[in-house]
């Protein structure tokens, strides 16, 4: 916001703006920068393996556990179904992950991993330390940084909704 209200006797003179509203004071900013940053030195590397971010993500989460549920994959990405499963069949379609319904739960499906999953996993292995490096210059900046950021998203996810409309100044 420049300050400059559109419609008054004053309005090409710009107003104080309060230190807590400029852009680059807002933490929301640095973390968008550093989100979109991060997709930029992802985005190459994952490319070359003809993967996505989320979709690597899913394949990370399945190379830690497969076969796993559509629905604990989902919660384990924090994802819900309407994007998952889009996701879920480009990765199938890849010929990377198997979808199957569950033998003693017909409304839970499985997904697996395929041959060409697994080995993919091998292709990925080097992509985390390299990310790391730009993110930390040494194991231990990366486990504090790690940290850091593990509080952070604590205290965003357990922190109470704000109000229906935040209090703004009296006019």
């Amino acid at each position: 916001m420049t300050g400059e209200v559109a419609g008054r006797a004053d309005a090409g003179v710009a107003a104080p703006i309060d230190a807590a509203l400029l852009l680059d004071n807002q933490l929301c900013f640095l973390v968008a920068r550093l989100h979109r940053a991060l997709n930029d030195r992802y985005r190459p590397v994952l490319g070359a393996l003809g993967l996505t971010y989320p979709q690597y993500l899913a394949m990370l989460a399945l190379w830690e556990q497969a076969p796993m549920s559509v629905g604990r994959l989902g919660e384990r990405l924090r994802l819900d179904s309407g994007t998952l499963s889009p996701l879920l069949k480009r990765l199938e379609t890849a010929g990377l992950v198997t979808r199957t319904r569950s033998a003693g739960d017909e409304r839970s499906v499985e997904v697996g991993l395929t041959d060409a999953g697994r080995t993919l996993r091998a292709e990925a292995v080097d992509i985390p330390s390299w990310v790391g490096s730009c993110i930390a210059g040494s194991l231990d900046d990366f486990v504090r940084v790690r940290g850091e950021l593990t509080e952070i998203l604590d205290r965003v996810e357990n922190a109470p909704p704000p109000p229906v409309a935040l209090p703004g100044p009296v006019r």
